[in-house]
């Protein structure tokens, strides 16, 4: 009968702590993060140290495909920066795109996934001289010119009307029949920063 309860008790003992270590446990992929975590991790990385080469891409892997922009280091660089912190420190993984405006633009990168979703911060307005071409990716913002922070869209057909009041940082270069597929509830998985 001793042998029963002290049986008893070690196997207590281990699946409490087997689900102590589950609970405690860290997450492994960004994408599991809930959206207080997110902003503690853009939080900790917005001020971190990015060098610039003039040749990095964002390649943006997707539920529907993936595909490839250039982004503007030399022309926007502080948005670039942001854009890469984020994505270097998986902030953008697992979000979805909430906008489309078929003709228009796709929208993503919140992580209320509402388009109210911010970072905890905001960075102020760059004016990078480039056009709102098809592909071109630019920084969302509220009213307030200043207010970019970590949404951007991809412009599905030319919005020239759009020049001179966001900042465009990047132009898809390549998988733009993969943007063009893409809809609200569709998935970011995963924004690789590549110096090619």
């Amino acid at each position: 009968m001793k042998s029963f309860y002290r049986i008893a008790g070690l196997l207590l003992a281990v699946s409490l702590i087997a689900g102590c270590a589950k609970i405690i446990k860290p997450r492994s992929k960004p994408s599991e993060l809930t959206v207080k975590e997110r902003v503690e991790l853009a939080l900790r990385v917005k001020s971190n140290p990015v060098k610039l080469t003039g040749n990095e891409c964002a390649v943006v892997e997707t539920n529907k495909g993936e595909f490839t922009f250039e982004l503007y280091s030399n022309d926007a660089p502080n948005t670039v920066r942001n854009f890469i912190r984020l994505a270097d420190a998986g902030f953008y993984d697992g979000l979805i795109w909430h906008r489309y405006v078929g003709g228009f633009v796709i929208q993503g990168g919140d992580p209320l996934g509402t388009g109210y979703g911010g970072p905890g911060y905001t960075i102020d307005y760059e004016e990078s001289g480039r056009s709102h071409i098809k592909g071109a990716v630019g920084m969302a913002r509220g009213p307030d010119r200043n207010s970019a922070s970590c949404q951007f869209y991809i412009c599905l057909e030319p919005a020239l009307n759009l020049d001179g009041n966001y900042c465009v940082f990047g132009r898809v270069i390549e998988g733009m029949d993969v943007v063009a597929e893409l809809r609200t509830q569709d998935t970011i998985r995963r924004i690789s920063i590549t110096h090619p």
